[in-house]
């Protein structure tokens, strides 16, 4: 290995106490490969086995809570006592070869498509029609009612102890990318004229949650995370004022990292008082120090990696669309091959990157925005 990039492969200790091998996350991706009633399927286990063979930590695809919070096709589900046998499944793969594995719990709120929810029906913490994951138009989610907001906080722990239950190592909120629990903390969404208009109610909510059926079902290395996005583009949204206050709320809790996701390492703040400074190095200043902090955002070769560590100082670096498209991308730094790194996603490659069919087609369609090698 190129000696430059040894500090990727430093241990790092959570607050826990569990030690990650190096670095690196694989970063939850959606896949949507699941089977149609959210068990895991034959073909999402060797693409996941694969892309968690190198890293510290790896975190399955958002896994909606309950049936009213599915957002995408293809979603794995946490919210049957009947997924835990698939689920076991996915641990043993993810868990092979020395990674720590978590799955990312989550519900769609707002973001959850009709045809895939019970009775077409959709909620949010305010009324809103939007277009989500493939939709070319608009839907409507109604007001979810104080008492489904209270199902919904029991349905995240209950999530949690059929995690616990498949031989998982911890779990990670999903509190970005305008989902559900976003959505409570965003003045966009959440308009509410009763107690859950407090924008910090609901997260703290579900993270007591978790942490109640952690203490109920799992050890203390049971690791449990939360996922946030730093600010969003609708008005009045969150803000990087708002995401401040968050961060002080939640690191307050007996989690173990916090999350942030953005598009590049070095996005910047939009507006406000923080306009025009890096939002990364921000939230690290913030958490200071009380917990890992992961960065991910278009980090396509080793270098962007060691970036990403340096010049933000963040602990974890997550992997996306890179480790997709190189499922190899730690091993060659590692063995010295770091000019070996497939960066371009390349449509007439036969073993099709190792990514599941469904996946394939879409990085074939330009879903997703990435480097391509016929462009």
């Amino acid at each position: 290995m190129n000696n430059k990039y040894e500090k990727l492969f430093e241990t790092v200790t959570l607050p826990n106490g569990v030690e990650l091998r190096n670095r690196f996350v694989l970063a939850p991706l959606t896949h949507i490969s699941s089977n149609d009633d959210g068990t895991i399927s034959d073909v999402e286990i060797p693409y996941i086995e694969k892309r968690s063979k190198d890293v510290g930590l790896a975190i399955n695809a958002a896994s909606n809570v309950n049936d009213i919070g599915k957002a995408f096709p293809g979603q794995p589900s946490v919210a049957h006592d009947s997924d835990i046998e698939g689920l076991k499944r996915l641990a043993h793969a993810m868990k092979k070869n020395g990674a720590k594995a978590l799955v990312q719990i989550h519900h769609g709120g707002a973001q959850a498509l009709p045809n895939l929810t019970p009775n077409g029906d959709v909620v949010a913490p305010s009324p809103v029609t939007l277009k989500s994951f493939g939709q070319t138009e608009e839907h409507a989610a109604r007001e979810i009612t104080p008492e489904e907001i209270e199902q919904t906080i029991k349905d995240f722990g209950e999530a949690t102890r059929r995690v616990i239950e498949a031989g998982f190592d911890g779990v990670e909120i999903h509190g970005a990318n305008h989902y559900l629990i976003h959505q409570f903390v965003s003045p966009y969404y959440n308009r509410r004229n009763d107690e859950w208009s407090d924008h910090m109610k609901f997260p703290t909510a579900v993270i007591d949650e978790v942490l109640n059926a952690k203490e109920q079902y799992a050890n203390d290395d049971f690791i449990v995370g939360y996922r946030l996005s730093p600010e969003e583009a609708e008005s009045p949204g969150i803000t990087m004022e708002i995401t401040e206050q968050l961060i002080h709320t939640i690191t307050e809790k007996s989690i173990d990292y916090v999350h942030i996701s953005l598009g590049d390492i070095h996005s910047k703040t939009r507006e406000g008082k923080y306009a025009g400074q890096e939002r990364l190095k921000l939230i690290h200043q913030w958490v200071n120090g009380r917990m890992p902090v992961i960065g991910v955002g278009s980090v396509f070769t080793a270098d962007d990696a060691l970036d990403a560590i340096e010049s933000t100082e963040v602990e974890l670096v997550a992997l996306g669309r890179e480790i997709l498209l190189d499922y190899n991308f730690i091993s060659k730094i590692q063995e010295g091959k770091e000019d070996q790194v497939l960066s371009e996603f390349d449509p007439n490659r036969e073993d099709k990157h190792g990514l599941t069919p469904n996946l394939w087609n879409q990085f074939n369609e330009g879903f997703y925005p990435l480097p391509r090698k016929d462009k």
